[in-house]
């Protein structure tokens, strides 16, 4: 069954969504690296490199299903913070914008009777618990130690012990 008009053009949108989620994540990466913070760069850049894998799985299924794929515009992403909190807020609610994003389309494969898409999408709604909950565990550990001192100097660490699919 071909994919429906609406659907393709919802599954494009939410590719430029993952794109310019990616975007912003590679931007507070670079932030905290150049104030220093190198594990909570690395940090990000994995869930930049989260975001285009799920940026691709959008790409792959448009495809797989006949359709074309189409590049929205991705705005600049913020760049500057006042503080390591800030910056992990801003995660977390670029997560919840993900989040309402896919169930937004959800909502729309579920009004087309699109079942594959509903399948596919499933996934998703999944992964976007998770990545709700591991922002959220890194705001409170920034919130527990504070931003200044050693304990931030080891939050970092560890966070920098994350690694990114490739390695």
């Amino acid at each position: 069954m071909a994919i429906p008009k609406r659907v393709q053009a919802a599954l494009n949108k939410q590719l430029g969504v993952e794109l310019s989620s990616a975007y912003a994540y590679l931007a507070m990466s670079a932030h905290c690296e150049q104030r220093n913070l190198p594990g909570f760069g690395q940090w990000l850049r994995a869930q930049w490199q989260e975001e285009l894998d799920h940026a691709m799985k959008f790409y792959s299924f448009v495809i797989d299903r006949g359709g074309d794929v189409h590049f929205e515009a991705i705005d600049e992403p913020r760049s500057e913070f006042s503080t390591v909190l800030e910056v992990f807020e801003t995660a977390l609610k670029n997560e919840e914008s993900v989040t309402a994003a896919i169930h937004d389309l959800y909502t729309l494969v579920t009004e087309e009777r699109d079942y594959a898409s509903q399948a596919f999408l499933n996934w998703f709604v999944t992964e976007q618990v998770e990545e709700e909950k591991i922002v959220t565990e890194v705001v409170d550990a920034i919130k527990r130690v504070g931003e200044g001192g050693e304990a931030l100097f080891l939050l970092d660490r560890e966070l920098g012990r994350r690694q990114t699919p490739e390695g």
